[in-house]
């Protein structure tokens, strides 16, 4: 009997163990396969002719049209550069350079991957239309309420991510093949 409930409680182990760790790897807990950059997190192999395990379960929980790895990368950031979670009763300022691409987005969306823009109002910050310093900076600021500089507003209650969208990048054409620095996200204050 002792036999019996010993491998019982091994099988109960290894289940909960292995389901557990597959689900925080494909989930908030995601160090395998995924690249981050400060809060910035893509998964590179989305789009790859033969993607990794994780990549392909990640794929498959996502249930959305991915680019193809020529056509673009997207990074997504839950939390501001020190790393607390993104809220809307805040106000941050995305601040930094992009790398190389032919053009690039910024969207805020929900838990639900919804966009929490204001419905009559910008639905993307497009890198094409922002106005930016000789430096190629950009600085944008995203929040509920009437921000200075270029506003990207949201609507709602509760967190959200951030989006960033970089199509036809050259990251994945062997001249830049790493990230090394994407604009940071900063708190400027909660209502």
């Amino acid at each position: 009997m002792r036999f019996v409930v010993n491998l019982f409680a091994m099988l109960t182990v290894a289940l909960v163990v292995g389901f557990g760790l597959s689900y925080l790897a494909l989930t908030s807990w995601s160090p395998v396969g995924t690249m981050k950059v400060g809060p910035w997190v893509a998964w590179p192999e989305v789009g790859a002719p033969e993607p990794d395990p994780y990549t392909n379960a990640y794929l498959a929980r996502q249930a959305v049209l991915q680019l193809g790895r020529s056509e673009g990368i997207r990074f997504v950031a839950g939390t501001d550069s020190d790393g607390r979670a993104l809220d809307r009763n805040c106000r941050y300022r995305i601040d930094g350079s992009t790398p190389v691409a032919a053009f690039w987005t910024l969207i805020a969306v929900d838990a639900k991957g919804v966009d929490i823009a204001r419905p009559d109002g910008m639905a993307e910050v497009v890198g094409t239309s922002l106005p930016r310093p000789a430096d190629g900076s950009i600085e944008v600021r995203v929040s509920k309420r009437l921000a200075p500089g270029y506003w990207y507003e949201i609507t709602g209650e509760g967190r959200f991510s951030l989006v960033l969208t970089l199509y036809d990048a050259s990251i994945f054409s062997g001249l830049g093949s790493q990230v090394e620095k994407l604009p940071a996200i900063l708190n400027e204050g909660c209502a």
